[in-house]
């Protein structure tokens, strides 16, 4: 029997994957790459193969990119009428659309003017997609992700006024320490240490959380100051601390208090100049001409020699794409509602992860007067809320410029997003305007009038959602097997990763995607 015989053979009994591990095993095809590593495929080697590629996000151009590199023949069908997907940024005269509302943007017409209504961070160790924005040449910025001059607010503690991010990280550090420190003397640790690591850890303690020479905690200059340090005799009076029962009655510990040293959240973290969108327009300056936009794709259908994908043309009509193979970038919750020949199994799994899209939401408002810079020092960073509004934005993007765009909400807890997104337009801004007065109480006097601007990402047509939380067991089940093809079928996005709502997600599980196909092809030939 020979090669080509005996791979046939295989997938006949097992599938591709299993003529995968048996190519592999022959040392036919290398293992898959990790990391940001590109695909390294042969050139021309995809010469005379045809690839249909389902959606114009990140995944979807970064496979037709790769793959032609190499000789394929890519085609890109677009339900929209630009690149990017959530990939999005709204200025001046934008459109978005919701499924049972419209609404156009109202912002100035300044560079920094903007709001990014998905992706808006791009962490420092995403260089996959940051390697794309190099070659491309989308030049980056910092986004100040974290800000201890803005605020944490929350109606069970402090009063329900707002208290400076830096008092409470700085005062829970210190009375912790004060706790820890008194443990040490008291020779409760489970285990003991020496004399000499006593006094080294008592030493660490006390710096960590400034405690005093009786190792208490009795106040920091690092909770900033009420009357702030200046010249002559001013030494400056610095705040209080904050009981340590009012900081046990807030939530900010569980997480909000540590959020920007999560991986994915840890300085430094950037954003591209003008925009998030500038990061599709670079893909789209590489690949826009495979491009069909206003294609809504109907039907997936497998054949004899590949796949047929049915679509509706921008005329309205019906036209359909024969390749060899698909790359079906669409989110499951899309997909669900496309007219399929998965397997029974396949779309079992696309289903349950249609059901595990989150219910994100953003509100933005142009302010005239950048109030948060001018009255309370913010530049930058995050302010957090137990109210539904849950986060407060202030744009990194035109420090001390005339006006700016606040992010009055992002908003990811389903409840919540599934709540207020049923609300119309105008009935979002007065609900979040009324939650960030918590925080700032002029804020309605500061909006630039009729620049409110929402978007439900559940509502918006081509998205049905912000992004894949998968749970433990459909992470198990439907997950890995959605990461295999269905015959010539291959899905990629930042659903089909374990960097879920990230772009870096979408970018490597394209990668993901080409190396198969190129596999599969190979395999067909050998």
């Amino acid at each position: 029997m020979n090669r080509r015989s005996l791979l046939k053979l295989v997938g006949r009994a097992g599938g591709v994957a299993a003529t995968f591990a048996t190519m592999k095993a022959m040392g036919l095809i290398h293992a898959e790459a990790t990391g940001a590593e590109r695909p390294k495929l042969t050139a021309q080697s995809g010469s005379g193969t045809t690839v249909a590629i389902i959606g114009a996000g990140i995944a979807g151009m970064t496979a037709a990119y790769e793959l032609r590199q190499a000789g394929y023949d890519c085609t890109i069908l677009e339900a929209r009428d630009r690149p990017g997907g959530r990939c999005w940024t709204l200025r001046a005269g934008d459109r978005l659309e919701e499924q049972s509302s419209s609404q156009t943007c109202a912002f100035g017409t300044a560079d920094h003017l903007y709001v990014n209504p998905g992706p808006a961070r791009i962490p420092y160790h995403h260089q996959a997609l940051l390697g794309y924005c190099k070659e491309f040449g989308v030049p980056m910025q910092v986004i100040v992700n974290e800000n201890r001059a803005a605020y944490f607010q929350d109606d069970a503690a402090f009063g329900g006024q707002p208290m400076l991010n830096r008092r409470v990280v700085n005062d829970s550090r210190g009375y912790m320490s004060e706790l820890l420190a008194k443990a040490i003397n008291r020779n409760a640790l489970d285990e003991e240490v020496s004399a000499d690591d006593r006094e080294k850890i008592l030493a660490f303690v006390r710096s960590y959380g400034n405690l005093d020479a009786d190792l208490l905690y009795q106040g920091s200059t690092r909770a900033g100051y009420v009357t702030p340090p200046g010249a002559g005799d001013v030494a400056g009076d610095r705040h209080s601390p904050i009981d340590l029962s009012e900081l046990l009655k807030s939530s900010f510990w569980n997480y909000k208090m540590h959020f920007a040293e999560g991986y994915n959240q840890a300085a430094t973290m950037l954003e591209p100049v003008g925009g998030m969108d500038q990061i599709a327009e670079g893909f789209a300056r590489q690949v826009g001409h495979l491009i069909t936009y206003n294609a809504p794709v109907t039907q997936i259908r497998k054949t004899p020699d590949g796949v047929r994908v049915v679509y509706t043309d921008g005329a309205g009509s019906e036209a359909a794409l024969d390749a060899d193979f698909a790359i079906c970038t669409l989110p499951l919750s899309v997909l669900s509602g496309v007219d399929a020949d998965f397997s029974p199994a396949y779309q079992q799994a696309i289903a349950v992860g249609a059901e595990s899209y989150v219910k994100a939401m953003k509100i933005a408002f142009q302010c005239d007067r950048r109030f948060w810079e001018e009255d309370s020092g913010i530049y930058g960073g995050i302010s957090w809320t137990e109210q539904d509004v849950t986060q407060v934005w202030y744009p990194s993007a035109g420090f001390q410029q005339p006006g700016g765009v606040l992010v009055a909400a992002y908003i990811w807890t389903n409840s919540i997003g599934e709540r207020l997104g049923a609300l119309s337009p105008a009935d979002r801004l007065e609900a979040a305007i009324a939650d960030v007065e918590a925080i700032h109480p002029n804020l309605r006097q500061e909006i630039t009038p009729n620049t409110g601007l929402s978007i439900a990402w559940e509502q918006v047509p081509y998205s049905e959602g912000g992004w894949i939380e998968w749970d433990d067991d459909a992470l198990s089940d439907a997950y890995p097997l959605l990461n295999q093809p269905d015959d010539r079928i291959y899905l990629a996005g930042e659903h089909l990763s374990y960097l879920t709502g990230w772009q870096e997600g979408a970018v490597l599980s394209a990668h993901q995607a080409v190396r198969s196909v190129a596999a599969q092809l190979q395999a067909m030939q050998a």
